[in-house]
Parts: C-alpha cells; sequence; structure tokens
C-alpha cells in the first residue's frame, strides 16, 4: 500500500521557488508519482496544475489532492511527452510552468513486485506502465552484444561485457525471473571492490530506461514543454544521472543558442531564442537533505525560462 503522505520530493523548495509560482495561472507537473510537487505547487498560490504520470498505481494519490483542491487540480494517466495533446480538449493553450522529475519513483523502486529494485526481491519487471514486454521477457531473449550495447550507453558500466556474458550464461541454465536473481548474477561478474554503490545499480538502471524508452521520452517531453510554455513561463527539470542531464544541458543550450556558460563572459542573447538558461550550474541538494534523503545525492535541477520568440519546433496550436 503507497503512503499518501510520507514523500517529499528532492529540491522541493528549490523548485517551486524557481517556478514563481503566480495567482491564476496553470502548471503542469509532468512526473505526479506521489504528487509532493502538485500539492506544493497548489499550496503556493491560487492557481491550477495538471498531473501527468503513466504510472497507473499513482490514482489514489491523485484522488487524494483532487479531494483537497477539487477543480484545481486534474490529473491524467499517460506519458508526459503526450502533455501538448493533454491540453487541447481545454482552452488552455499556453501553461506558467512545468516541472519534470526523471528517473523512478519512490513508490516504484520501494514495492518489490514493481521489478525495480534490487534490494528488494520481486517478479522482473520494470515498466513504468502496464504497456510492453517486462524485464524478464527482455533479459532472456535479448542477444548478448545488444545487451552489453545497453549496460554500457544507459548505464555508464565499464563491466558491461562481462555482466552480458554472465546473464547469458546463466539463462541458458535457469530462466532469470527474479530481480534478485539478476542482482546476484551481476554481483558475481563485477568486482565489488570498485564500486562504491552496489554493483548492481547501474545494469538495472540502464534495463530500466531502455524499457520505458526513458531517453526518447525525455527528448520528446521537452519539446513539448518548451512549445506550451507562455513567454516568461519556467521549466524545471530534475535529472538523477548524467545521461539525462546531459540531454537537458544540450537542450537548454540549443534553444538558447548560447554555447557559452562561463560565468565569467556575460550572456549575448542570440536572435530568435526560445529559452533563457537561468542556472548556469545545476542546483544540487543540500548537505541535510542528502542526509535525509540518500537517494537526493545524485539529483540536479536545471531551470530555463521561455522568451517570446516563437518555438524552435513549431509553436503550438
Amino acid at each position: 500500500m503507497i503512503n499518501k503522505t510520507a514523500h517529499i520530493p528532492v529540491l522541493l523548495e528549490e523548485t517551486i521557488n524557481a517556478l514563481s509560482v503566480k495567482n491564476e495561472k496553470f502548471y503542469i507537473d509532468a512526473t505526479f508519482g506521489l504528487g509532493g510537487y502538485t500539492r506544493a505547487i497548489l499550496e503556493r498560490k491560487n492557481c491550477k496544475v495538471l498531473g501527468v504520470d503513466r504510472d497507473p498505481d499513482v490514482t489514489p494519490a491523485a484522488e487524494a489532492i483532487k479531494v483537497d483542491f477539487k477543480n484545481r487540480f486534474y490529473f491524467q494517466n499517460a506519458r508526459f511527452s503526450q502533455i501538448e495533446q493533454l491540453l487541447e480538449p481545454s482552452r488552455i493553450k499556453k501553461v506558467a510552468g512545468i516541472v519534470f522529475d526523471l528517473g523512478v519513483s519512490s513508490p516504484q523502486i520501494d514495492q518489490g513486485h514493481r521489478g525495480f529494485s534490487f534490494k528488494l526481491n520481486g517478479p522482473l519487471d520494470m515498466r513504468m506502465s502496464k504497456e510492453g514486454p517486462t524485464a524478464e521477457e527482455f533479459i532472456n531473449k535479448v542477444e548478448e552484444k545488444t545487451l552489453a550495447n545497453i549496460i554500457f550507453e544507459l548505464g555508464d558500466e565499464v563491466f558491461s561485457r562481462r555482466i552480458a556474458r554472465n546473464i547469458i550464461t546463466e539463462r541458458a541454465v535457469n530462466t532469470i525471473t527474479k530481480t534478485g536473481q539478476l542482482a546476484s548474477i551481476i554481483r558475481t561478474a563485477v568486482p565489488s571492490s570498485k564500486y562504491k554503490i552496489d554493483p548492481a545499480t547501474k545494469t538495472f538502471q540502464a534495463i530500466r530506461i531502455y524499457l520505458n524508452d526513458e531517453i526518447s521520452e525525455l527528448e520528446r517531453g521537452l519539446i513539448a514543454a518548451e512549445r506550451i510554455l507562455q513567454p516568461n513561463g519556467i521549466l524545471a527539470v530534475v535529472s538523477f544521472h548524467s545521461i539525462e542531464d546531459r540531454i537537458i544541458k544540450n537542450f537548454f543550450l540549443k534553444c538558447s543558442q548560447n554555447k557559452n556558460l562561463s560565468r565569467h563572459v556575460p550572456d549575448i542573447p542570440s536572435k530568435n531564442h526560445s529559452l533563457k538558461i537561468l542556472t548556469k550550474k545545476p542546483i544540487l541538494p543540500s548537505a541535510s537533505e542528502i542526509k535525509y534523503n540518500t537517494r537526493s545525492r545524485s539529483a540536479k535541477l536545471r531551470v530555463a525560462e521561455r522568451t517570446a520568440f516563437p518555438s524552435q519546433f513549431g509553436d503550438a496550436a
């Protein structure tokens, strides 16, 4: 059972401050989860929020917020790359702010039956929704070279080939069906002395990102956000690993057309730039937050402001 009140999102205060929430404005929480950002936005000002999440298991949390805030809150069980289409039935064309909190959510990682955790044994699932192949189906069919490449590219795992070989060898004897089983196979392939974290961390991350198409989803979501933000609207994105952060940083650079992020050189606004970068360096969690919530240690918040220039990807209708 999900505890709908205990979860506090990473970098919550920093994110809400960055959004500069205003009365009578419309905001999107593109990764609703347990609704921590949504609730904080709604409590800050008399505004409205659309919560979006592809995970149907978050519906009870959405219903709880609906009870508290009634017609100021709306929820859609959908991918965040669809946020532009989700606005179409309403009269809302542009929004004042959008927040993304990327990666796996606390409820997903804390419940063994979801198959995301290498610490809690459960079925190998790893799907953020109920769609597509499970991790079990993928692991027991994928070719060794393809698996090694996925682990290397999406997990930054230097032992990717060794891990892939161990997985292929083991599945020839026993079908891999549990998270604990997969984690043990990975750990035997990697010298524990080489890691400060659990050796299974990066491989689980890579498989999860691949199965849920997280990279393409992020790229499409950022484009949709840029298209539907109103002038002076805020885009705030919290990421947890270098691949996500690199995509966000490069997207902000492309839309700002500002190749220089040096603090020693003043910004020179480029013609027709659709975003203005507000964080030359990402905002990181404080030492006290990391102590309170160890999962926040790798979090980075990047923020950009929409300009009045047209979208670089074709403006929203």
